[in-house]
């Protein structure tokens, strides 16, 4: 007799009058979106107005028409696994070519991607150090990829945001009397993620474009430039705004509440100037945004000034984000969204790592085995990008 298969909804574990409360708040919800949603759609023609006499809104074709270049994705994930004995850390940065033709003919030197593990003693904080040291692969990946354009996911001033936490928590380990592994790699990468982060940050390579382009954001440049309403941010107003092959103008990127600070995690004149020049050129940082097709959302693109300002390097980046987002249904770059695929699953891939840690164990050692599976016992995975 054939066991018939329980369909799996995701309302099976929770009480039916919660779920129907749910429901009956989530219409309430989808009305006060809509109402939201129709005060663009009113203002629609206002707000494209503005944009063409403030000689923001441009087209594509108006740059020209540059040779299709070769591009790369950079992405990274990290994940700790709580154990009952030690906690299993774990990050890696892959980066991937775009779609070819073109493919990229200069010495590409892998591997191409970045990997730490290890087992951490007990903290509620190794996730915030092993995202910084996840932060250091991935720069350190997009700095030697010789690809013409070089996507990253996230904001531009994300990595210094991250990097400044981790250092605080590293000092504050070390100051308690503790070491850790991920703590000694990140202290031990740190030189070359403020020089990798530099020439990113200031693009000064004709030949070469780096650029960041975050799928969340909060920020609002030409919003608080144009006094539009604050319900929405600026990318999700102008993917009702632009038309395919539209982009707007860079403006500068929107300044911080406090300034931009960077703790460092030891002493050293030359990471003194590395860190003053790394913050002057986040505070030179541009961005705009493009919509290449009318299958994509508008791209929030993030630049330094020395592309935002020359035409030729912008026709370059536009023609790039064209050729590598032409398969709908993909609404990001194609090796952006490779990347990200592929990162996505570390979290998931822990539990298997552990296993074969624990099976070694298991060969090692000569007593009670059952100790060894109590303590590699996994209670919950973190992981994040």
């Amino acid at each position: 007799m054939k066991m018939k298969k329980i369909e799996q909804t995701p309302f099976a574990e929770l009480p039916e009058a919660l779920v129907e409360e749910m429901l009956s708040k989530s219409e309430q919800v989808g009305d006060r979106l809509y109402d939201s949603f129709k005060e663009i759609q009113i203002n629609k023609a206002n707000m494209r107005k503005q944009l063409q006499e403030q000689n923001i809104l441009k087209q594509d074709t108006e740059v020209g028409y540059p040779s299709i270049p070769t591009t790369c994705g950079v992405d990274g994930s990290y994940a700790v696994e709580k154990l009952l004995a030690t906690d299993f850390a774990a990050c890696a940065a892959v980066a991937i070519e775009g779609l070819t033709p073109p493919s990229e003919k200069r010495h590409w030197e892998k591997p191409h991607h970045r990997v730490f593990i290890h087992p951490e003693k007990h903290d509620p904080d190794t996730g915030t150090v092993i995202r910084g040291l996840m932060m250091e692969m991935e720069l350190e990946l997009a700095a030697k990829a010789p690809h013409d354009i070089v996507f990253l996911d996230g904001s531009l001033t994300t990595p210094l945001i991250y990097m400044n936490q981790a250092v605080n928590k590293v000092l504050e380990w070390e100051n308690e009397g503790a070491q850790t592994e991920v703590g000694k790699e990140l202290k031990e990468r740190f030189r070359r993620f403020l020089e990798d982060y530099k020439t990113i940050l200031e693009s000064l390579r004709t030949d070469k474009l780096w650029v960041s382009m975050p799928k969340y954001t909060t920020r609002r440049e030409l919003g608080k430039k144009l006094s539009w309403s604050s319900h929405y941010d600026d990318r999700a107003i102008l993917t009702n705004i632009l038309s395919p092959g539209e982009f707007t103008s860079p403006v500068s990127l929107e300044e911080p509440l406090q300034p931009w600070h960077l703790r460092l995690p030891f002493k050293d004149k030359e990471l003194e100037r590395l860190k003053d020049e790394v913050i002057s050129a986040i505070n030179r940082l541009y961005v705009m945004y493009y919509r290449p097709h009318n299958w994509t959302p508008v791209f929030r693109i993030e630049m330094a000034s020395s592309i935002a300002t020359n035409n030729s390097r912008i026709a370059v980046l536009l023609q790039g984000l064209k050729y590598q987002s032409g398969t709908p249904g993909i609404l990001e770059p194609y090796p952006l969204y490779i990347a990200d695929r592929m990162v996505k699953h570390l979290g998931s891939a822990i539990p298997a790592f552990r296993q074969t840690a624990t099976r070694r164990m298991t060969e090692l050692h000569q007593g009670d085995i059952g100790e060894i599976f109590f303590s590699m016992h996994g209670y919950r995975t973190e992981s994040g990008r």
